[in-house]
């Protein structure tokens, strides 16, 4: 083996359904795919309980048929959300284990392990795979592993990233970077290829795997990896296509045998097993049996499913992958003419239908399949890993420059977003921005952060706040800095200080906030282009109603001097007031006012008469000086 190294680093994928470990290994200048006990290269993201021993990966799934209740998969469809969350009540239903809210609404998930019932976390389940992947490397390597590159969804947000470091942490393994699968699996392709690469070239990489589904578009060139945009679903994958195809033959029994096997877990098992390896066949025939002896009540099925089949109860699911790839290329404002490789990673996206869907979608463009689909993510992660490891010498040069796949802000007046880092903003990220108050005499503010690309605040999702107080008293219009950082690993901090008293407060988007959920995310873009129109007109509403608000103080301020309301008639400052009563009326009742118009209109107005002091207040000025 290689000789020690000091903060030997290695590369994880941690996957839904499967999981596998890189190494860069120094003395052959390489990554290094280590394989497992069985002598795979990947490992199934498994934990089962049984009387005796606790088991993971092969041996965990080899007996999850004659142990449903307590052999634990997809935890990762869990990390990082909440119990009430609707994705995680819908999976719920559909997995043979039992799934129970915990402290703070964290979902737990319950099993028997020597007798006794036990409750764990999606962290722990998680740090269990780590543990298996890092012994994995240990018994590769001979010698101790403390450091890890560890991948996650690009749609993965702040909870679910630090939930995933958590998971490392539980079982004394330093993560020490999170990187986006994508960009992992680009880093692969990009080191494959570099020698035919010249100039810039655009990848898009399509990552469609057991769980989650991701794209990204990237340009390499020299040594710099560039992400322009990435979208996706941390909920769609081949997990998926495995459960529509599990309904289809529980209804064909319902249908043929008069039995529902549907609350019958080990029965689900063994029919899961079976689509698994129909899905997989199906990849390379036209049409496959399915037989399961004594599967319910002692009846067996005995049935088959054509490819043709296949792809018509799973069309939904190739579809909104296609509509994730064209939201992807319009992120990143790219022609598809511009893409020069299409590379696929993810077990799922084997499948022929969705290969083709993508072929076709790229004008008949040659998709790339030079990488292994199951292990260029370990790949990519394994050379992160070894660019963060001190005194490894003959590491592939390059600069890795990810995005964010959210717009971030704060909430100000009006209820506007007021976006400080827009989504696909490179990261790491630190932006300030000078931000002031809107009252007289205002001694604090609430800082309210969220994530979303909606003009008005509230239909965004709302991370956090905190409180600033202390100001000195002073007219509206003092200023407060904010600043946004986001760091390597994607994780958000804001903060706010107040320069004249050097008071400062921030707060770190911690899991207590329970950021959005993908379904969420998607959802989100998709309103935002639906009501592009609804929210320009918010915009415009919003604007003119700052407008007034700021003119009502203006003139309410002059018209406090003396020597401006001197110079005004009696009938001038009737009519002021006049205007200054309906503005406030207006403003009291921003939310019913509908007619934009006339509020903009009504704007011109009260504007002409701030002008008209603002030339009589000058007057005086200059009156005074002389």
């Amino acid at each position: 083996m290689a000789e020690d190294q000091k903060g030997l680093a290695i590369g994880i994928d941690l996957g839904t359904t499967y999981s596998c470990v890189a190494v860069w290994q120094q003395q052959h200048n390489r990554v290094e795919i280590i394989h497992n006990d069985q002598g795979n290269n990947i490992t199934p993201s498994c934990v089962a309980f049984t009387d005796h021993e606790r088991l993971i990966g092969d041996a965990a799934k080899n007996q999850a048929a004659s142990n449903p209740e307590n052999t634990i998969f997809d935890v990762k469809r869990l990390i990082g959300r909440k119990y009430s969350d609707p994705l995680v009540q819908k999976d719920k239903m559909l997995w043979p284990f039992k799934v129970v809210a915990g402290v703070d609404d964290k979902p737990m998930i319950s099993v028997k392990y020597k007798g006794q019932e036990k409750s764990l976390c999606a962290e722990e389940i998680s740090s269990m795979v780590l543990s298996k992947m890092r012994d994995i490397a240990e018994a590769y390597l001979e010698k101790p592993v403390k450091n890890a590159v560890v991948t996650v969804p690009a749609y993965f947000n702040d909870s679910q990233r630090k939930a995933t470091m958590d998971a490392g942490a539980i079982v004394g393994l330093n993560v020490i970077r999170i990187i986006n699968e994508p960009t992992a699996a680009a880093i692969a392709y990009g080191l494959d290829k570099r020698n035919d690469c010249v100039g810039e070239r655009n990848i898009f990489v399509f990552d469609f795997g057991g769980g989650t589904f991701d794209v990204s578009i990237l340009t390499i060139k020299n040594k710099v990896f560039q992400v322009k945009a990435t979208a996706g679903n941390t909920h769609l994958g081949g997990e998926d296509i495995d459960n529509r195809m599990i309904n289809y033959f529980v209804e064909e029994m319902k249908r043929k045998s008069k039995v529902d096997i549907s609350g019958n877990p080990r029965a689900l098992r063994r029919l899961k097993s079976a689509c698994e390896r129909a899905k997989r066949a199906l990849s390379y025939a036209v049409t496959t049996n399915i037989e399961i002896d004594g599967l319910f009540e002692g009846i067996d099925l005995l049935s088959s499913i054509t490819r043709a089949k296949f792809e018509e109860i799973n069309m939904e699911v190739f579809e909104e992958c296609m509509q994730t790839v064209d939201r992807c290329l319009k992120d990143a404002k790219m022609e598809k003419t511009s893409v020069h490789d299409v590379v696929l990673v993810g077990g799922s996206s084997r499948i022929p239908k969705m290969q083709q869907l993508l072929q076709d979608f790229f004008n008949g463009k040659d998709l790339c399949k030079s990488i292994n689909p199951d292990e260029a993510v370990a790949y990519g992660a394994a050379v992160q890993a070894a660019l963060l490891t001190e005194g490894l010498k003959n590491v592939p040069d390059l600069v890795l420059k990810d995005v964010t796949p959210l717009s971030l802000g704060i909430l100000v007046t009006g209820d506007l977003m007021n976006v400080m880092i827009p989504k696909n903003t490179t990261i790491p990220i630190k932006k300030k921005q000078v931000f002031c108050t809107n009252l007289d005499y205002q001694f604090s503010t609430t800082i309210k952060v969220y994530e979303g690309e909606r003009v008005k605040a509230s239909d965004n999702n709302l991370l956090g706040f905190f409180h600033i107080c202390g100001f000195p008293p002073a007219a509206r219009g003092y200023p407060l800095d904010v600043t946004f950082a986001i760091n390597e690993n994607g994780i958000l901090s804001v903060s706010a200080e107040d320069k004249a008293t050097g008071n400062r407060k921030g707060i770190i988007i911690s899991n207590d906030k329970g950021r959005l959920s993908n379904e969420e995310i998607s959802k989100m873009i998709k309103e935002a282009e639906n009501y592009k129109s609804e929210d320009e007109k918010f915009l415009k509403k919003a604007i003119a109603m700052n407008g007034l608000d700021d003119h009502v103080y203006k003139i309410r301020k002059a018209l406090r001097k003396e020597d401006i309301s001197s110079m005004l008639s009696s009938k001038e400052k009737e009519d002021i007031m006049s205007k200054i009563l309906r503005a406030t009326y207006m403003l009291d009742r921003r939310n019913e006012m509908e007619d934009i118009v006339a509020i903009e209109d009504f704007l011109k107005d009260l504007k002409a008469i701030s002008e008209g002091i603002v030339v009589v207040e000058n007057g005086c000025k200059r009156k005074r000086e002389s």
